[in-house]
């Protein structure tokens, strides 16, 4: 209960006051290139329920049948307020809509598509897929750098798959095991200082840099 109150209110807060900040980013992404201002992707929520998270789209409209279902490196498929967007992840901000829905929570582990859920041991996935999907988590921060780390790879999606991806859950693991409000708060704060360059200790700490 205490969870989905700090979501609702965190949620309509930062939509409320970045009200502003959302229209010039969608203006911006409609002026910038041709095709909608959001995105929409299938992703795995709660219970393995499908629903449909937003972002603002910074790819060119064709990008989900010209490409993997990863960002690797310099893709060109994305837009030039696209690389601006990612880079400040100003592309996340519309989630908050499906906080405020109650498909997701500001903290927790992200939700990936179908494709890659169907990965997960068995054993793990049930109770990764407990709690709402979140906005941001450890391994979000842990891997802000993730395009760049699969651009060194000559398999970008086999290396998602057989290298990130297992750290990805071991992280969902550990917050799910232990994840409490002042943990939710702390995330946020992480999160943030990540995104304005500064270095973030995790408790879980492993090795990020992908093999050839």
């Amino acid at each position: 209960m205490a969870k989905r109150l700090f979501d609702i209110t965190f949620a309509s807060l930062a939509l409320l006051l970045l009200s502003p900040l959302l229209l010039a980013i969608a203006l911006w992404v409609r002026w910038d290139s041709p095709g909608p201002v959001m995105f929409r992707q299938q992703r795995v929520g709660q219970g393995g329920r499908p629903f449909n998270i937003y972002k603002f789209r910074t790819m060119h409209p064709d990008a989900p049948v010209a490409g993997l279902q990863i960002t690797v490196g310099q893709d060109p498929r994305i837009t030039r307020a696209g690389v601006v967007l990612r880079r400040f992840k100003l592309d996340e901000l519309p989630q908050f809509f499906n906080v405020v829905c109650g498909q997701m929570s500001v903290v927790g582990p992200r939700p990936e598509v179908p494709r890659y859920v169907a990965l997960y041991p068995v054993d793990l996935r049930e109770r990764l897929l407990s709690v709402r999907p979140g906005i941001t988590d450890l391994a979000s921060i842990a891997f802000r750098d993730e395009a760049a780390l699969l651009a060194a790879s000559s398999q970008p999606e086999r290396t998602y798959v057989e290298q990130i991806l297992p750290i990805k859950l071991q992280y969902a693991r550990q917050y799910v095991r232990s994840h409490t409000l002042w943990l939710d708060i702390r995330i946020v704060a992480w999160t943030i200082l990540a995104i304005l360059g500064h270095p973030v200790s995790l408790p879980l700490s492993h090795d990020h840099s992908p093999k050839p």
